[in-house]
């Protein structure tokens, strides 16, 4: 019978983690994340720090991030 106990907190889980993840795409689809035409290290990463984030969005956070300037090889 544990077995079965488990089984939903799992399912239970899962469909939160989902509903999570749903959220944090509408937000990131309502900053235009998605149509945007600039693609690079840090777009992706605050599209995908945006998602992860879900719900948090709409308490007024707002993630950024910056890439890392490497240096260029010397010619």
């Amino acid at each position: 019978m544990r077995t079965r106990g488990r089984s939903r907190t799992g399912s239970i889980g899962a469909v939160l983690l989902l509903i999570w993840l749903v959220i944090g795409a509408l937000a990131a689809f309502q900053r235009g994340y998605f149509t945007s035409g600039d693609t690079s290290c840090a777009t992706a990463t605050t599209v995908i720090v945006t998602v992860v984030a879900g719900p948090l969005n709409y308490l007024g956070l707002n993630p950024q991030v910056e890439c890392p300037q490497l240096p260029q090889p010397s010619q």
